[in-house]
């Protein structure tokens, strides 16, 4: 599969968090309403919503992205930073969801700004994928050993966070996890 065929959405809002999911489910599922919906049922009695933007413009938290995954029978997994990326069984996760520093821009300015953003890494024909929305097109990073070096170089920023995204058995049963190197 090249790269053209790889689902790849690209930013729009602050609405990063659903380009994730959607990216590492490789189809369009959730929406801006989705999103929303999901968020009025984390907290249904809340005026201002503590899962989104007050401004209406996305910017989802981290729950709105696991109750999305658990309604398509898939779990997030939070990555211990402790551990090396090697520990992973591979074959057991679907992708990848970081959220990563990122810096702020207006058009071609940059600002002396960070923010936080989701971006997705996912396995398509072989090959993972960067598949971040803010990237032109999809980011061929190699195999299983350039993953790692991805991974590792992603979060060795103090600020990031890895979720791995995995079927609901698949975390209940641990098995994305080499039971040689926990």
């Amino acid at each position: 599969m090249s790269e053209g065929e790889v689902f790849h959405e690209k930013q729009r809002l602050e609405l990063c968090a659903i380009h994730a999911l959607n990216n590492v489910l490789q189809e369009r599922v959730f929406t801006k309403e989705t999103a929303d919906d999901i968020c009025k049922r984390l907290a249904p009695q809340c005026v201002v919503n503590p899962h989104r933007s007050v401004l209406g413009t996305g910017n989802y938290d981290v729950n709105v992205i696991m109750a999305a995954l658990q309604s398509r029978e898939l779990a997030a997994v939070w990555w211990d930073k402790r551990r090396t990326v090697q520990s992973l069984v591979m074959s057991k996760v679907q992708g990848f969801i970081l959220n990563v520093p990122s810096r702020v821009s207006l058009g071609i300015v940059s600002l002396p700004l960070r923010r936080r953003h989701w971006l997705a890494v996912r396995q398509v024909n072989g090959q993972y994928y960067n598949l971040d929305s803010k990237l032109k097109s999809p980011v061929c990073i190699g195999g299983e050993a350039e993953l790692g070096t991805f991974l590792s170089e992603q979060l060795s920023q103090d600020v990031a966070e890895m979720l791995l995204v995995v079927r609901r058995e698949v975390e209940e049963d641990g098995s994305w996890l080499n039971a040689d190197r926990k």
